[in-house]
């Protein structure tokens, strides 16, 4: 076996068996990246052998890694266990980065893709009950001074926090009392929230609390959700259902219409019979 690992390959075996065009070996030898072992003096042809696999394979994964060139070459002219444990550590720091945001991508797409679902399937004039998994939210203070411009950089600073690239990485609404409701003040929102995927609990988030919920949608403009509230004070006196802590609002069809009297909010409260 040690003998037959001594035989040249030629640059196409030695391509194939790495699933690579053998392009791609004559293109590093040219910058001096991955040279052959030897080369046939009487036709130029280029031949590797078996114990430069690893050290190709070594590349191809720093490539896969989006690794520069320029990074590569600089490594293979001083490679050593420190040097690659180093690079690799750097590079498996920036790729958990990427998963994360990959899995942030495809929480919020399940998400959106059970709201069209929602709207497809449900009767949105329905009020039912749901159970519910703790959540972890980022929430920040508003009253009814607070002008949309404000709410803006209120979410905008929060967001940046957070290092969310993108609006779309996380699911936003806001908050009202169940104690303001139980009064009337039906438009004395006091939080707006963001809702981040994965975010581990930390000292001053807000926790969405395990358990049973109220929901509920509205249907067109905002300054129709005080009725659908009143609706929702009758379901639960009907049903002798008790409402705590907050309702927590959020807009599930923004992404699909053209008008807000076609906007759907959806209403979920804490509650217990």
């Amino acid at each position: 076996m040690n003998t037959r690992k001594d035989k040249l390959l030629t640059i196409g075996q030695f391509a194939a068996m790495h699933g690579i065009n053998k392009k791609t070996l004559m293109w590093y030898d040219e910058i001096g990246l991955f040279k052959p072992a030897v080369i046939n003096p009487e036709n130029g042809y280029r031949c590797y052998n078996y114990h430069q696999s690893p050290v190709l394979e070594t590349i191809l994964l720093l490539r896969e890694l989006d690794v520069s060139i320029h990074e590569i070459q600089s490594f293979m002219k001083k490679r050593s266990a420190a040097s690659l444990k180093c690079l690799l550590e750097e590079k498996i720091t920036a790729l958990d980065m990427q998963i994360t945001h990959l899995q942030a991508v495809r929480a919020t797409l399940c998400s959106h893709r059970q709201n069209m679902d929602t709207l497809l399937t449900m009767d949105l004039s329905q009020i039912s009950i749901v159970e519910k998994e703790e959540r972890c939210l980022v929430t920040v203070d508003i009253d009814r001074n607070t002008s949309f411009e404000q709410e803006v950089e209120l979410i905008t600073a929060e967001t940046e926090k957070y290092r969310l690239g993108r609006l779309h990485e996380a699911s936003y609404g806001s908050m009202i009392s169940v104690a303001d409701l139980e009064n009337g003040s039906f438009d004395n929102y006091s939080r707006l929230f963001i809702e981040i995927p994965f975010l581990p609990y930390q000292t001053g988030l807000h926790i969405m609390p395990k358990g049973k919920y109220l929901r509920a949608f509205h249907k067109g403009r905002w300054d129709g959700i005080p009725r659908r509230y009143q609706e929702i004070l009758d379901y639960t006196r009907e049903h002798k259902l008790t409402l705590h802590g907050f309702s927590y609002e959020m807009g599930i069809n923004e992404n699909v219409i053209d008008q807000i009297e076609d906007y759907i909010v959806q209403i979920e409260i804490p509650v217990s019979e």
